[in-house]
């Protein structure tokens, strides 16, 4: 077993083995007696490896055991704890029994499991993995992910503003310690480099998510305001495999485009607010939406007004 693999077997069960007859390491359970958890850590397969695991689960079989656990007052009833690509693999060629490892565990340690195994993959993609961390820290400190992660900033800018205000305090040295435990990078690392992957915009981050484009492209799109641009460039990076070093020259070429400092006309100024309005809250509260049926019809007795006469 590599360290890394070790680092979080232990991080799961604090470095003690569940008890010996909690496992089965030899059992078949019937694919229709296992059933998905409510909560998925994992979100994005490709599709091109899934059809590969699936053409190899076709040729050979189940390879390595499915990680169950008992449903509590469903006997012969079981939860996927981990391997859910081979659990799909499994159901696409309509395998009958799989072969299973069957463990007592609680809710958390399930949810913690599977996102052990999940960072232990190879091909799991930055925002996964950085998703998944929080998630283990927020467990092990029984907090949220927001929480943790409001935490971690102000952990950074104890570093950089040279304080000690939170950097000492119980719940940081507690992350200091988790990250140490985890073994994938430090916290300082995770918080510069990872964090700022959330805060992408949507478009990007789903691009990021299944595949599609690097994380350091990524966060060089990132940098373009103009949301219609940056989507062509996006657009682009992808279909054209732009490098790193394209993507930020054709950003530079984008940047450095004299501005237009031609006022908006009224025309464009009704088209923007109208776009606007059709996409904004305000039907959903009552008094605004008053004001705007009072405005259009302000607006239909201008147009009407302004008919030319038969």
């Amino acid at each position: 077993m590599s360290a890394k693999r070790r680092e979080l077997k232990d991080f799961v069960f604090d470095d003690s083995e569940p008890p010996s007859n909690s496992q089965q390491p030899t059992a078949t359970v019937a694919l229709s007696a296992i059933t998905l958890p409510a909560q998925q850590p994992r979100r994005y397969f490709d599709p091109l490896k899934m059809e590969h695991l699936i053409q190899s689960v076709k040729a050979h079989g189940i390879l390595e055991n499915l990680l169950i656990r008992p449903i509590q007052g469903q006997p012969g009833q079981y939860e996927l704890v981990a391997g859910e690509r081979r659990y799909r693999a499994a159901q696409a060629v309509g395998l009958v029994e799989v072969p299973v490892t069957i463990r007592e565990l609680t809710d958390s340690e399930a949810i913690t499991t599977a996102l052990v195994e999940n960072l232990q993959r190879e091909d799991l993609n930055p925002v996964e993995e950085t998703e998944g961390i929080l998630q283990l820290v927020a467990l092990r400190l029984e907090s949220t992910q927001d929480e943790v992660t409001a935490l971690l900033y102000r952990m950074i800018n104890d570093i950089s503003r040279m304080t000690n205000n939170v950097i000492s305090q119980p719940e940081a040295e507690s992350i200091k310690a988790i990250f140490t435990e985890l073994g994938l990078m430090g916290w300082e690392s995770f918080v510069s480099n990872r964090l700022p992957l959330l805060k992408l915009p949507t478009d990007i981050l789903e691009a990021l998510r299944s595949g599609q484009i690097a994380y350091t492209k990524a966060r060089a799109l990132a940098r373009l305001q103009d949301e219609d641009t940056r989507k062509q460039l996006l657009e682009d990076a992808i279909a054209y495999n732009l490098s790193l070093s394209e993507i930020k020259r054709k950003i530079k070429e984008i940047e450095q485009q004299p501005k237009s400092a031609e006022t908006p006309s009224i025309k464009d100024l009704a088209d923007e607010t109208f776009r606007r309005l059709k996409k904004s809250q305000v039907w959903d509260d009552p008094k605004k939406k008053a004001k705007v049926e009072k405005l259009l019809a302000q607006l239909n007795a201008l147009i009407e007004d302004d008919k030319p006469i038969a």
